[in-house]
């Protein structure tokens, strides 16, 4: 049995702490934030046909959310000091690339997204045989026409498309510092406690004993 105070065993449970709590707390963020976005994304795909899937970022929405579900994993299994087994270091390193890759993801909706609503500012739109076509530059006849189909409705499209940029925006970015923050959480867990709390306290017991030797 170890005595309270042990370094040791303050450390393996502050670990502990750091394995548990807090991949538990982004993988709810990440499952609410991903949902919010797959939800956002199909909802702007019903708007209109026309739509690019780059418009609609349902795709950076459901990579989140798998990344949420890996989290909820990690959480089922049984922990173990400095990833004795296999199962739990490889569920690790998964959540780690995943939310990389759900970071990059969510940085390329923003970008797609932002530039979308930028654009949508700056048209001039006209309801044509049910679709709405719209212009950056009516002055310019060559200016590229963009065309919404099935919309009978300019005023109501734009209106909510717009709304629904933005809200895909805010969400995003949000999701992408979730993500970065879980990719730092998991770095400072594996680098900066395992190894530096486990590993090298047995070398300074074993210092101590050859000394008293």
């Amino acid at each position: 049995k170890k005595a309270k105070g042990d370094p040791k065993t303050d450390q393996e449970e502050e670990s502990r702490t750091c394995g548990c709590r807090f991949p538990l707390l982004f993988a709810l963020l990440q499952l609410a934030l991903g949902t919010s976005v797959t939800v956002l994304g199909f909802l702007m795909a019903g708007i209109s046909s026309s739509l690019l899937v780059r418009d609609t970022p349902y795709w950076a929405g459901i990579i989140v959310c798998v990344v949420s579900l890996v989290g909820f994993v990690m959480l089922c299994i049984s922990y173990q000091p400095d990833e004795k087994t296999c199962v739990q270091f490889t569920v690790k390193l998964m959540y780690f690339l995943l939310s990389a890759l759900g970071l990059v993801a969510c940085v390329l909706a923003v970008a797609f997204t932002a530039h979308h609503y930028l654009q949508m500012t700056k048209f001039t739109c006209d309801t044509i045989l049910e679709s709405c076509q719209c212009k950056l530059d009516t002055a310019d006849p060559l200016s590229r026409t963009f065309i919404y189909q099935d919309a009978a409705d300019c005023g109501s499209l734009t209106s909510m498309l717009n709304l629904y940029l933005l809200l895909q925006m805010v969400f995003n970015l949000i999701a992408a510092l979730v993500c970065l923050l879980a990719c730092f959480m998991m770095w400072k867990h594996r680098y900066q406690v395992f190894y530096v709390g486990v590993r090298f306290y047995p070398l300074t017991a074993t210092e101590g004993q050859q000394q008293k030797v």
